[in-house]
């Protein structure tokens, strides 16, 4: 790899995974039947000659998936749709509970019921898991189908029954929680810099600084899938909360004895594989490396994050252009006029949003900071969509039991940072003691627990 992070599509790694011993395999059934998809797919559904004969022929189906073009594909998996229920032998079998004379007839009837309504595609699916690296197919045959499906009925039904497989497949208690180092595999390395989704990765140096003795790296593996991370998070260990990720990042700074650390800080929390959006890791491998952290650091005694805020920029852009009443405080407009000439306050503070490096001129920001901080503590707090947070990393972190900190000016100042968030960032706070209890007022009242500072600047509003 070379020093700067190359990325890699998923469906493009997994072409290149294709072994010799897949090829050996379908090569032994290439020749009983045309070479249809519809006649493979039949083939594997009518199962002749056994087990073996069966992974082959299952191996067969995946290697043609897997030199089809995208037009391919999609033909492929509307074709495996379509192996839906038979819906005559459903409205038999619905019949016969119907007419069901006692509760013994009843659910041997429903028990037939299950069985015809259970589609022909879940038995080809299946057929999948028992190739080499059939799981991995799965999940990336399942990313495809993510992109290209769009509102096809069809191939909706096709993923509800894919995900509820995976979602099966990768339950939390097969998962194996391991800690990432520099003395890792090579391969392994190469894939946390292909997959990091927050902050880039972006050279060895860079990865070298994330896994140095002040830092830890752990991640999910399914034992289906060694070597192939599900879900990794990235910690810090600090003396007190940490406010900028360029900080974090600092290659330059000096490396800190974790054995001094007080809090361990949740920088990036990045998903893997494609394949399996929905289901739901995060809030698992945030509290078990929670008790990681805490059997072999005693001295560490907050748990936080440093998160981003990616729809704050979003949601403040459509107020300031719509002028909305209240938005900006009398003081705050004349405090932000006085830096940036224009007719309004919501001007003014749009102007100053506009200029490159706003944050770095000590007029600006002294401006700039107090409004922004105040309206980005609403928009975590008050704003919403339904019953949950609007911000979709604050839902994630609310809903699984941490409280609104600390808010952070220039907390990122990269060009993403500046454009998503005003460069701000958030601590959320992951107490041990009250995690359930917090998730609980989030999941079943809809309340989102913060600090009394956070609360106190999301209750002014002009």
């Amino acid at each position: 790899m070379s020093d700067a992070a190359v990325s890699t599509g998923l469906l493009d790694r997994a072409i290149r995974r294709i072994t010799t011993v897949w090829r050996d395999m379908a090569s032994s059934v290439a020749g009983e039947t045309d070479e249809t998809l519809d006649a493979q797919m039949q083939a594997c559904l009518r199962g002749r000659g056994g087990e073996v004969s069966a992974r082959n022929r299952a191996a067969r189906l995946a290697e043609t998936f897997q030199t089809l073009d995208e037009a391919g594909r999609i033909e492929f998996l509307r074709t495996l749709a379509g192996y839906d229920s038979d819906p005559d032998a459903v409205a038999v079998a619905y019949g016969a509970v119907q007419a069901a004379a006692d509760p013994a007839e009843r659910a041997t009837a429903k028990a037939e019921l299950r069985r015809a309504l259970e589609p022909p595609r879940l038995k080809l699916l299946t057929q999948f898991t028992s190739i080499p690296d059939g799981r991995k197919f799965l999940v990336d045959l399942r990313g495809f189908l993510l992109k290209v499906r769009g509102t096809d009925k069809l191939l909706a039904a096709l993923d509800a029954d894919l995900r509820g497989l995976l979602a099966a497949w990768f339950d939390i208690g097969f998962l194996e929680l391991q800690r990432i180092d520099w003395d890792s595999s090579a391969a392994l390395l190469e894939k946390l810099v292909d997959y990091e989704a927050v902050h880039a990765i972006r050279s060895w140096r860079d990865l070298k600084n994330r896994l140095d003795s002040d830092r830890r790296c752990y991640a999910f593996f399914h034992p289906r899938m060694p070597g192939e991370p599900l879900i990794f998070v990235e910690v810090a260990l600090v003396k007190g909360l940490a406010g900028s990720v360029q900080g974090l990042l600092d290659e330059k700074a000096p490396v800190q004895d974790p054995r001094q650390a007080d809090t361990a800080i949740f920088y990036s929390i990045s998903n893997c594989q494609n394949g399996l959006a929905g289901i739901s890791f995060g809030n698992f491998l945030i509290k078990r490396v929670v008790e990681e952290l805490s059997g072999e650091f005693r001295n560490l005694k907050t748990f936080a994050t440093l998160s981003p805020l990616p729809g704050f920029r979003r949601w403040l852009d459509g107020k300031l252009k719509a002028d909305e009443p209240g938005l900006v405080s009398d003081e705050e407009t004349a405090n932000l006029t006085a830096a940036m000439t224009a007719e309004t306050g919501t001007a003014a503070l749009t102007g100053i949003l506009a200029k490159r490096g706003w944050w770095r001129e000590a007029g600006l920001r002294k401006a700039a900071e107090p409004v922004l901080v105040r309206l980005c503590a609403r928009y975590l707090l008050v704003e919403s969509r339904g019953r949950r947070a609007l911000d979709p990393v604050a839902h994630f972190h609310l809903s699984n039991g941490a409280r609104v900190e600390r808010l952070n000016m220039a907390g990122d100042t990269s060009d993403k940072g500046a454009k998503e968030s005003a460069t701000l960032m958030v601590n959320y706070l992951y107490d041990p003691a009250r995690i359930e209890d917090w998730h609980e007022d989030y999941a079943g009242e809809g309340k989102r627990n913060a600090s009394t500072a956070v609360r106190k600047l999301a209750r002014g509003w002009g």
